[in-house]
């Protein structure tokens, strides 16, 4: 697919506001799955923009705005072109000679611990409780009772991850009002519903212990055509997960679609959690009434 897209973020305080420092990442990675042809920033007021990566590969912006001001408006608009995601059938061809219990054993390794450290460990929106732990021991089969650890049953680390990633999707309601962008695993585990931020925290959290390495993406979900026009705010920006499958690599799971991750799907970047990956941050001096407002538009531009 060929996909134009627009983020428009505008904030409007109550009064002026000085020394405004930002951090955008919002420009598309470029991969083996999708390629950012072209992508503009513009910020009013007027500010110079420069660039850097972040510990995690991610193209960060960063501007300043000093001068007193009532509004300040982050436009970006970029075209990505996008590939299908890999069938069922490839991704099991790559995983031929190698058994479900070498790849478990591997992921146990001193190797798999000191290359994927930081996708391991807890953070305070992944927290592995005792909930965590037994939702991850039951996604091969939500039926048994006292479930042993995924690692030491025979099935291939690729199907425990897609088995967990459809659990939680259907044992989860999708529902904007449960939770901020502040809730937590332990948190959504109480309320049995959320939005794609908790459902991919909850499955990095379970694919975590278990040791499987697992990182959030943060990105955009093009469903406009499905739903008779473009996407709003809610429905294009997404966000997903990406496990580590021995022999495979980085693999994507959405735990909040039931449609594999591919070409209707664009990354913008990862961590290890929301805090690594937000789109818009900053801090400014001044009042602290002020107004967001966030629109997302997604569209197939494919001739």
């Amino acid at each position: 697919m060929k996909l134009s897209i627009t983020h428009h973020t505008q904030y409007e305080y109550a009064e002026a506001v000085t020394d405004s420092v930002n951090e955008l990442r919002l420009t598309p990675s470029t991969n083996e799955r999708q390629s950012c042809y072209q992508q503009s920033i513009t910020v009013e007021p007027n500010a110079p923009l420069f660039s850097y990566e972040d510990y995690f590969g991610n193209r960060v912006h960063a501007f300043s705005v000093n001068q007193p001001h009532r509004k300040l408006s982050i436009r970006t608009s970029m075209v990505v072109v996008t590939k299908r995601a890999p069938s069922a059938e490839e991704r099991e061809a790559y995983l031929t000679g190698r058994t479900p219990e070498q790849g478990w054993a591997w992921l146990t390794s001193e190797e798999a611990g000191n290359r994927f450290a930081e996708f391991l460990l807890e953070t305070d929106y992944t927290t592995i409780t005792d909930d965590v732990r037994s939702f991850a021991a039951a996604a091969d089969n939500p039926d048994t009772v006292n479930q042993p650890t995924a690692s030491s049953m025979k099935v291939s680390v690729l199907d425990w991850l897609s088995s967990l990633s459809s659990r939680i999707r259907s044992e989860f309601q999708y529902d904007p009002e449960a939770t901020t962008v502040e809730t937590t695993t332990s948190e959504m585990f109480e309320r049995k519903r959320g939005v794609c931020q908790d459902f991919a925290h909850l499955m990095i959290a379970c694919a975590r212990s278990e040791g499987v390495p697992a990182r959030y993406v943060s990105g955009y979900h093009f469903v406009g055509d499905l739903q008779g026009g473009s996407a709003d705010f809610e429905q294009a920006s997404h966000a997903w997960v990406e496990a580590y499958v021995p022999t495979l690599g980085w693999c994507s799971f959405d735990p909040t679609n039931a449609d594999p991750v591919g070409e209707r799907y664009v990354k913008l970047g990862h961590g290890r959690d929301y805090k690594d990956i937000v789109p818009v941050k900053g801090v400014y001096r001044g009042t602290g009434e002020q107004r967001l407002k966030v629109t997302v538009d997604v569209r197939n531009i494919e001739e």
